[in-house]
């Protein structure tokens, strides 16, 4: 369970990296779209057949970090735009 979190923490960090600009995410933020992106990746790549959804491989990794650079970006979609209605 420690390594997951650790690796959702990874993979959400190196996805807010990949998205060009600031993002108004917080660390639980980056750490549950690291996760979720992770189980995506994760899933695409069992279904391609690269072996098990909780082991640790290169296209499951790849996978796992455009899947959460996909939510990063949904995200900031979705909140970004909220926020900067109400600062306005």
């Amino acid at each position: 369970m420690i390594g997951f979190i650790v690796a959702g923490l990874v993979i959400g960090a190196l996805a807010r990296l990949i998205v060009p600009g600031r993002q108004n995410l917080g660390i639980l933020a980056t750490l549950l779209l690291g996760a979720v992106g992770s189980v995506i990746g994760g899933t695409i790549a069992w279904l391609l057949g690269t072996g098990s959804i909780w082991e640790l491989n290169v296209l499951g990794f790849v996978l796992a970090i455009v899947a959460s650079v996909l939510l990063v970006g949904t995200a900031e979609a979705v909140t970004g735009g909220r926020r900067r209605a109400i600062h306005r």
